[in-house]
């Protein structure tokens, strides 16, 4: 059903240049933004995960879908950034603030939203939500869920991995040994087993639920890929926000080859030092999940349910700069089109491998 009324966006994110969005941390970037759209058309706001726009990962990728919106669809934009540590009611207030000042709907950039984002729509059934990453069965109608199928894209990584090992040993780094991360794994274990079943995959992760820290440090991401580099691992996917930037840096330093995550790593300025060691990044295109989302709120059709972003739909891709795989093309080319066609379905829990 259209509506005809006009919907203010916000993907949770950042900041707000308005007094009771300012308790929160929040942060314009557009001062129309900062008093309310003047043509009373759509407001977006950002509410970003751990590490913010700027981690060369995850956030920035939906950072790239907020810009797109703001430059394509004309829509005024604000952005408020988490804090590292922060408690489960910092997240409540900067929605619930969110919802005060007029935002509908709202995005909240990570599934470490969910709990807040559940009991904050279920208090305000007239606000439209959307959560990236999380698809809870005890959300509310009003919360629209903006998943993707990471494993399908970590299976291709296994592949490339398994491709370029001169060691025929790999290693994989989780940032938080949550169920989101559990598919990066289980599918890039997939992948480099469905090449040679005999080459051996470290596992490391850096924190544990209700710790988040290991989204957003790089020491500890070097930390990590050091000791499985010190194991004769060759080649290192990390899925773990800024916390990669580290692992990036100590494989570089090794000789080794990286392998970058949601966003393309080897584009981005602050690894330009480091880019001819990133091999590949599985992208997850997080930007083009925020962008349709903010084009269905303008359109006044907003979207409903599950809404999911797989190989197929271009969800999940392997980055291709550097020229670093394209000799390993056809073989990448052949194990996509296996997941697309249904002959190969990715597992989305280690355990079971």
């Amino acid at each position: 059903m259209r509506r005809s009324t006009k919907l203010a966006a916000v993907v949770l994110s950042g900041s707000l240049g308005i007094a009771s969005l300012a308790a929160c941390g929040a942060k314009s970037n557009d001062t129309t933004a900062a008093s309310g759209s003047a043509d009373g058309g759509l407001k977006v706001g950002m509410a970003y995960d751990i590490g913010g726009r700027g981690d060369q990962s995850f956030n920035d990728s939906a950072a790239r879908g907020l810009d797109k919106a703001k430059s394509e669809l004309g829509v005024a934009v604000t952005e408020a950034d988490a804090k590292t540590g922060e408690a489960e009611a910092d997240k409540e207030t900067r929605l619930k603030n969110l919802v005060t000042a007029g935002y509908n709907p709202i995005i909240a950039v990570g599934f470490v939203y969910q709990a807040a984002v559940e009991k904050v729509a279920k208090e305000n059934p007239g606000t439209k939500f959307a959560i990236i990453d999380s698809a809870s069965d005890t959300q509310p109608t009003n919360v629209t869920s903006l998943t993707f199928s990471e494993q399908e894209g970590s299976y291709l990584a296994g592949v490339a991995a398994a491709l370029k090992s001169k060691n025929k040993h790999v290693g994989f780094i989780g940032g938080v040994q949550s169920e989101l991360i559990k598919k990066f794994e289980a599918g890039y274990r997939a992948g480099v087993k469905s090449v040679d079943p005999n080459i051996p995959v470290e596992v490391t992760y850096l924190s544990t639920p209700p710790d988040f820290t290991g989204f957003a440090a790089p020491d500890k991401g070097k930390e990590a890929a050091q000791g499985q580099l010190d194991k004769k691992a060759d080649v290192i996917y990390t899925a773990a926000g800024s916390s990669g930037n580290g692992a990036i840096e100590a494989v570089a330093n090794a000789g080794a080859l990286a392998i970058g995550v949601d966003s393309d790593q080897a584009a981005q300025p602050a690894l330009a030092k480091y880019k001819n060691s990133i091999m590949t990044s599985m992208v997850k295109n997080v930007d083009k999940a925020v962008f349709a989302y903010i084009e269905s709120a303008k359109k006044g059709e907003v979207f409903t349910g599950v809404k999911n972003f797989d190989l197929k739909a271009d969800g999940v891709s392997l980055a291709t700069t550097g020229g670093k795989i394209d000799d390993i093309k056809g073989k990448l080319d052949e194990a996509a089109n296996a997941i697309k066609g249904g002959a190969t379905t990715v597992p989305t829990d280690p355990s079971k491998l």
